[in-house]
């Protein structure tokens, strides 16, 4: 299986990464072709967005370098949140070196004038090195101009939000804007909608500065050393069509052993499961797997789907970050379901009512249902908010809480029926909301503080 994210000993000086097969090569070559040869490269290597999206990287590098703004600036997210992922960690933690040479490609390509790397403040490890990695470029001459800013933010999920994580390095609360920062990147000049503008800065003319913004995720970064290194080719060589290269799944929940590994996309789920996370426990069976909070949930019949952009689209779900939440046969979904709806709740910034209204009140009812106090009343207040829960959204959260849930309900419908007509959990189990805090020798460790988590972000005393 081809590995080149993840594969040996872990990084920890520039020396040992410039001795590897591909360390430093990929700012040569692209120094050698120049930034529009350079977005070609990454344009026919077909690399898609890490951070869950999906999206073609070169396509996403030429619409930022065709905008007209004043400025660019480049943002790396890796400020990961989502349960179920830890492989931004992973890979900050085998090879800081390679999202530095990454980072420092990009912004070439994209002409940016200075860069940001965003990171929770509780990630201290990957901070560690990351800023060493960025010490040692600079002080090797391999980007002794080019300007970098990390940024330490704060825990909430919303952070890791493009539009929220300008918001953070501008000094602000992780409250997404209208705009995405292709529009409106950071610290726009431009007319503004639902934030402040800023002052020109000197030499440009007030008003007109949007100032593009790039937002590449860590895993994204990461990859852009090895194809202009080796070639996109190369890179097609691995993965699907239309999902080529390899992803960094986390497996975690219901299995032997969780993990952070790298596959090749196209990989069937199954096969993911068992050797990135060891399977699930003898005579146990996977009844549902979440790829994070953001996608329907995949059932049992599933899970031959390659793990690929194309191939969760074609069973109605998305692959997401390929952060896999795993739950076996004695879950219960009903369960599952308000454990995931909750985190979503709390998390939802409340910028747009029917977001956090609707998300916590599905919470609610979500909850009632599975402690035994729940009629069919509750499943029709459910399904009443779905339908509104979107309702003027500015981040894809309410979406989330609306694709997941509603996903549930119709695959495991009888669950439902069964809490109501016994007054009571079938299949009571103390799951944990698995937003992870570490991932270390196979055993997750769970963020418990979260249950003292309140909706305004401030939490119960211990």
């Amino acid at each position: 299986m081809a590995t080149f994210l993840l594969s040996g000993e872990p990084i920890t000086s520039l020396d040992a990464y410039l001795a590897t097969d591909a360390g430093g090569l990929g700012v040569e070559r692209a120094q050698e072709l120049g930034p529009v040869a350079t977005i070609d490269e990454v344009l026919r290597s077909g690399l898609r967005g890490r951070g869950g999206g999906g999206f073609p990287t070169g396509e996403k590098w030429a619409g930022i370098a065709a905008q007209t703004g004043d400025r660019r600036y480049l943002v790396c997210n890796g400020a990961e949140g989502e349960p179920g992922t830890f492989k931004d960690r992973a890979l900050l933690r085998a090879n800081p070196y390679q999202l530095v040479e990454g980072l420092v490609i990009a912004g070439f390509a994209v002409g940016a004038v200075e860069a940001f790397i965003c990171l929770k403040r509780s990630f201290q490890p990957e901070i560690d090195g990351v800023t060493r990695a960025v010490e040692e470029f600079q002080a090797a001459g391999i980007c002794g101009d080019c300007k970098v800013t990390i940024v330490a933010g704060p825990d909430e999920y919303l952070f890791g939000e493009e539009k929220a994580m300008l918001e953070v390095i501008e000094g602000n609360e992780p409250l997404p804007r209208w705009l995405p920062p292709h529009l409106q990147g950071l610290f726009a000049t431009a007319p503004q909608l639902g934030w402040q503008s800023h002052e020109a800065e000197t030499g440009h003319v007030p008003g007109t500065g949007a100032n593009p913004t790039l937002v590449n995720n860590v895993e994204t970064l990461s990859n852009i050393p090895h194809i202009l290194a080796r070639g996109s080719d190369w890179f097609r060589s691995m993965g699907t069509d239309e999902s080529p290269g390899t992803i960094v799944a986390t497996v975690v929940g219901d299995v032997v052993g969780p993990d952070v590994g790298e596959v090749e996309l196209g990989t069937p789920l199954r096969a993911v499961i068992d050797a990135v996370g060891s399977g699930v426990d003898p005579g146990r069976t996977v009844k549902a797997v979440f790829s994070g909070v953001a996608n329907p949930v995949v059932t049992a019949a599933h899970l031959d789907a390659a793990v690929s952009y194309e191939g969760f689209q074609a069973i109605g779900s998305g692959m997401g970050a390929a952060g896999f939440i795993v739950y076996d046969d004695t879950t219960c979904m009903v369960d599952a379901a308000y454990r995931l709806s909750r985190f979503l709740s709390i998390e939802s910034c409340g910028q747009c009512p029917p977001c956090k209204l609707g998300s916590s009140a599905i919470t609610d009812h979500l909850e009632r249902i599975e402690t035994g106090a729940g009629t069919d009343d509750d499943i029709g207040a459910i399904v009443g908010w779905l339908d509104h829960v979107t309702d003027g959204n500015r981040c894809y959260l309410a979406v989330e809480e609306q694709v997941m849930v509603n996903s549930i309900l119709r695959a495991f419908p009888e669950e439902f029926a069964e809490h109501i007509d016994l007054g009571r959990c079938p299949r009571p189990r103390q799951l944990p909301i698995p937003k992870l805090v570490d991932l270390v020798d196979g055993v997750a460790f769970y963020d418990e503080s979260f249950w003292r988590k309140r909706p305004d972000w401030t939490y119960e005393p211990e």
